[in-house]
């Protein structure tokens, strides 16, 4: 599992701050997580490819998280693409849209399909065989989702020494994987678990990105390997989450503790603040293991 930070800043872009985007790569997919301006530009930047991205996911309809859509929409229909695009999103991105490119005249030549959100309730709203992903369900000024990304559990993995040994057919390698005992060319049933390993642990990645406070998520979150959680302000700033509804680093490590989380990446920074590491040093009072996410960061986990 792969995260690339694009950009992690709140409000206004800078020259040298970028707003929310971030791409996910798990389970063999790379899904783009808002779409903030200057998101294609970003994209470049890190090398990703664009005809990778086939499920843009936005959390809300302010525009420091989807500003950027229209551009990269447009790009790839100048790049002929053809591949379909899916994207997940607030009840109304749909509208917003088709206005722009219906009075500009750029219909796209691959087919675009708008997911309209609108549930206050966790759904799931993604699945294949490898992947989940649901909502969460978030607290601020407008309708906004987060996204919890799962793995499915994975096949078992042959011990082939040990396959090899207890003389199975290779026809029953799938079966072997998929759990069962196989009966080998001595007419023999053969235990699964002494030819096989353990899978590899599915992991998991929760993006919060805009929030105020809300323990509502806990359940949703809990025990995930990953969660990024916006941190808009330091504590000594806290009276500013209560208009904006945003949070702070503190309350976002405190989600992080009572959830059981893995590791918390911190994001979303107001540019008011000079030195990141004060967010840092703030979560960890209450939460230990935490990354700072900055603009071009990568992790690996």
């Amino acid at each position: 599992m792969k995260l690339h930070i694009l950009g992690c800043y709140s409000a206004t872009p800078k020259a040298n701050t970028n707003p929310t985007a971030q791409v996910l790569e798990i389970s063999n997919h790379q899904f783009l997580i808002d779409c903030g301006e200057g998101t294609q530009v970003q994209l470049r930047r890190q090398k990703i490819k664009f005809n990778r991205v086939k499920h843009i996911f936005i959390s809300h309809l302010h525009g420091d998280h989807y500003f950027g859509l229209i551009g990269l929409i447009s790009t790839f229909r100048l790049l002929t693409r053809e591949t379909e695009l899916h994207i997940y999103a607030p009840k109304g991105l749909k509208e917003l849209i088709t206005l722009q490119m219906k009075l500009a005249s750029s219909w796209t030549n691959y087919q675009l399909i708008i997911h309209e959100l609108n549930s206050i309730e966790s759904e799931l709203i993604f699945e294949d065989e490898n992947v989940e992903v649901h909502t969460i369900p978030l607290d601020h000024r407008v309708y906004t989702n987060g996204f919890l990304f799962k793995e499915k559990e994975g096949e078992r993995k042959l011990d082939i020494e040990k396959v090899e040994e207890a003389n199975i057919n290779v026809a029953y390698y799938r079966k072997l994987k998929q759990g069962y005992d196989v009966v080998n060319e001595d007419g023999v049933l053969i235990d699964n678990k002494k030819v096989t390993l353990e899978a590899n642990k599915p992991k998991s990645y929760a993006f919060c990105s805009d929030t105020a406070y809300s323990e509502k998520i806990l359940p949703i979150i809990k025990d995930v390997d990953v969660l990024y959680h916006e941190s808009t302000f330091l504590d000594k700033h806290e009276k500013l989450t209560v208009p904006t509804k945003h949070s702070t680093a503190k309350q976002a490590a405190t989600i992080a503790n009572k959830a059981n989380v893995g590791t918390l990446i911190l994001g979303h920074y107001s540019t008011r603040y000079g030195n990141l590491q004060d967010f840092k040093i703030e979560a960890q009072t209450v939460f230990e293991n935490v990354l700072l996410a900055d603009d071009g960061k990568e992790f690996q986990f």
